[in-house]
């Protein structure tokens, strides 16, 4: 029998960015956070910055996001990083997810960069 085609849907960058955080939430990423970038960048609507407890738990988060979204949703993700599972770059389009491991996160400190000055990540995910 002839497998199909995933449907591709029609996703805002909302509903897109809560597909992300739902996946990373179901694979136990930690501290999960999310940067509006509207505004403020042409390359995404949404940052989201989350971390996994060693590079193999990273990778996997990875890895099942990607896969999600390409069966789930149609959408292709580039992917930079996984083969060391430090810190994997996920481009979803209109979602640009940022995987670490602990150490490499608090090294490069992304959020310090997109939030505004003086604020925390308030903007956690549930």
């Amino acid at each position: 029998m002839a497998q199909t085609a995933p449907q591709i849907d029609t996703l805002t960058s909302d509903e897109l960015l809560e597909r992300v955080i739902a996946s990373l939430d179901d694979d136990k990423a930690e501290d999960i956070v999310r940067i509006d970038l509207r505004g403020k960048s042409s390359i995404a609507d949404w940052m989201v910055v989350a971390s996994g407890r060693s590079s193999r738990q990273v990778a996997a988060i990875s890895e099942k996001l990607v896969e999600r979204l390409k069966q789930d949703h149609g959408v292709a993700c580039k992917v930079e990083g996984k083969e060391t599972g430090d810190w994997v770059l996920i481009d979803a389009g209109d979602v640009i997810v940022h995987v670490f491991r602990p150490e490499v996160r608090d090294f490069y400190q992304l959020e310090k960069m997109w939030l505004p000055t003086g604020a925390s990540a308030g903007g956690k995910a549930p």
